[in-house]
């Protein structure tokens, strides 16, 4: 017996080093970073940007793969379901995250239960844009036109579900109008049928519409952040229209599968951070009119459950369900 018991314990040490070796490997092979929208948008944009950096951080390729349709539903649902070895992440925005848990009915993964918080990456206003021969040239005006053509504004927003629907629903549940809301698979489809006056007015992030609002081939008709923002000071807040407290902040994380080991998901943390602190980072944060924020999972964590928070009982007042 005593052989027998040195014998395994002599075994022990034998694996120990060896299992501790192989947890080392990580990244073992090219690492999936899951967009759950198209190319094009604000969040692929940052991501691209992010995976960039982790590439050369870690010496294996982070592919960025856009899995975009309802609501981010597809690409929330494919990272939950994938292994849990750090191969696979999600680098999202509020629905898949943190909000569509509210608003779908059959939702095949659940976010509290399947994604361990990483890292809050950025944030970014939201804007309220129109094609330029719309006839409102402020937010007032638009509920204004709204309230005179009930029915008859097409509304664009990146998604059912998504924070610019939301924002939508909240913006016409307080000032008594109806408009026409118009899903898109992202913003980058938005936009086009924006730019081309299919729809009248989108609510949507920021970063994407900046460009072109500055360039002058869309009109700004507010944002919705609760101070005026510096790349566009000119242009009213959603407060300023007569909506007191409100805020609608775009954000976007990453999260992985649940179960993803720890040391690998403190790497991936600890490597954006040093990003969002470099010369860099700062450069294309300011670019694309992003706030870097940074943290630790624990941060992310309490943030998700504080957006939880405030926007589940405006969801079901407004009575958005999928």
């Amino acid at each position: 017996m005593r052989l027998l018991t040195f014998g395994l314990f002599s075994l022990a040490l034998a694996i120990a080093p060896i299992s501790g070796a192989g947890a080392q490997e990580w990244p073992s092979r090219p690492v999936t970073m899951i967009v759950p929208f198209p190319a094009g948008a604000a969040v692929d944009t940052l991501a691209r940007a992010v995976a960039h950096a982790l590439s050369e951080d870690f010496g294996k390729q982070f592919i960025v793969d856009n899995r975009a349709g309802a609501g981010g539903n597809l690409g929330g649902t494919a990272v939950a379901r994938a292994a849990a070895d750090g191969h696979t992440w999600l680098f999202g925005t509020p629905a898949p995250i943190a909000l569509n848990k509210f608003m779908y009915k059959a939702l095949a993964y659940d976010s509290g239960r399947d994604f361990m918080p990483v890292v809050l990456v950025a944030k970014s206003p939201m804007m309220i844009t129109a094609t330029p021969n719309f006839p409102a040239k402020s937010l007032v005006e638009l509920i204004a036109y709204a309230r005179q053509n009930p029915g008859k504004v097409n509304v664009g927003h990146p998604g059912n579900g998504t924070l610019g629907h939301i924002t939508s629903a909240l913006i016409q549940q307080f000032a008594g109008v109806d408009m026409t809301n118009v899903p898109y698979r992202g913003s980058a489809p938005l936009m086009t049928d924006l730019l081309s006056g299919q729809v009248d007015v989108a609510m949507d992030f920021m970063p994407t519409y900046l460009p072109l609002v500055t360039g002058g081939k869309l009109r700004p008709l507010a944002v919705t952040t609760t101070r005026r923002v510096t790349q566009l000071p000119d242009v009213p807040t959603v407060q300023e229209a007569g909506f007191a407290g409100f805020e609608a902040t775009a954000w976007y994380a990453i999260v992985a599968p649940t179960g993803t080991p720890p040391d690998i998901v403190g790497k991936v943390n600890v490597a954006v951070n040093a990003f969002l602190n470099s010369d860099k980072g700062r450069a294309i944060l300011e670019q694309n009119s992003l706030q870097g924020v940074g943290g630790t999972p624990e941060d992310l964590k309490t943030f998700i459950a504080g957006e939880q928070a405030k926007w589940r009982p405006v969801i079901e007042a407004a009575k958005i369900t999928m």
